[in-house]
């Protein structure tokens, strides 16, 4: 057996050869101590943020809400069937009205209103109100055949009252009405008489009540025309202004201006109803006739 000094004199020996193959070398072994690193590792505290949480106390902003005292808005499509909205018609009934009035008792025009008159049976109809200097003209005109059907005239010295408020009808009223109404008292010391209160074509009533017409909002024209506010602020001035001028003698001067409910005495509101329903009232153009 050769000692390990024959083999470092045997020539051509490596000191770094063995008997055995060298294996090749592994690398530093990992330290059994010590897991691999992973990352941070995510807070179990923390919850994923998943942006503000909504507020249950506000809810969803949906626009105004409307107004129960407002009459219901027609769609267009409805609207287009009015013939005072055919173009020149309400300025061809001015013409024919102004030709009616009476300078001398009237006086010079000041402005021109497009309402709706609810009589005592609670029956709505189109009419044009006018205020001059000195009268309330109010005028039943159809605007299919383009002519003035009937005028009354009712002095503004006359009128006593202005009530603006809520139409009001009994509980039991087969008849409906919604919105806001202006009524006009002209002479509060005569009463109407029995036969008038129930008869629903009768003229001999010493009041009358306008609302809003139903066009109010078509056009920009007809939005301000249709204006029952502004109709009765007007109004009121110019039976204020009558009153300083002319006084009626044995009448406390100047008319009262109320806000109250209005009522309508209509108990059945049979006739009214299909009346209303039908807007038989109105220039219409129905189906393939118009009246």
């Amino acid at each position: 057996m050769a000692t390990e000094l024959d083999k470092a004199e045997a020539p051509g020996w490596d000191p770094g050869e063995s008997d055995e193959t060298a294996a090749p070398d592994p690398g530093p072994a990992p330290n059994p101590g010590l897991a691999p690193n992973p990352g941070p590792a995510p807070n179990p505290g923390l919850a994923p943020n998943p942006g503000p949480a909504p507020n249950p106390g506000l809810a969803p902003v949906s626009g105004p809400a409307p107004d129960p005292g407002l009459a219901p808005e027609l769609p267009m499509s409805r609207l287009r069937r009015f013939f005072v909205l055919r173009p020149g018609t309400f300025e061809n009934a001015l013409t024919d009205i102004k030709a009616q009035m009476d300078p001398q008792v009237d006086g010079e025009l000041q402005s021109s209103w497009l309402v709706a008159e609810v009589d005592h049976w609670n029956q709505e109809g189109e009419r044009i109100a006018a205020i001059t200097e000195r009268s309330l003209l109010i005028c039943k005109y159809d605007f299919m055949m383009l002519s003035l059907q009937s005028c009354r005239r009712i002095p503004l010295n006359y009128i006593d009252s202005l009530v603006h408020g809520t139409l009001t009808l009994p509980p039991h009223s087969v008849s409906r009405r919604e919105g806001q109404g202006l009524r006009v008292h002209w002479d509060k010391l005569r009463e109407a008489p029995f036969t008038s209160r129930w008869n629903p074509w009768s003229n001999d009533i010493p009041y009358t009540t306008f609302i809003e017409h139903p066009v109010k909002g078509a056009t920009e024209m007809f939005t301000s025309k249709c204006q029952l506010d502004i109709f009765r602020a007007q109004l009121a001035a110019a039976v204020q202004r009558a009153h300083g001028v002319d006084p009626v003698p044995g009448r406390a001067n100047g008319a009262l201006i109320l806000n109250r409910p209005i009522p309508i005495d209509t108990y059945v509101g049979l006739i009214s109803l299909l009346s209303n329903q039908n807007k038989l009232g109105y220039s219409l153009a129905r189906g393939s006739v118009g009246f």
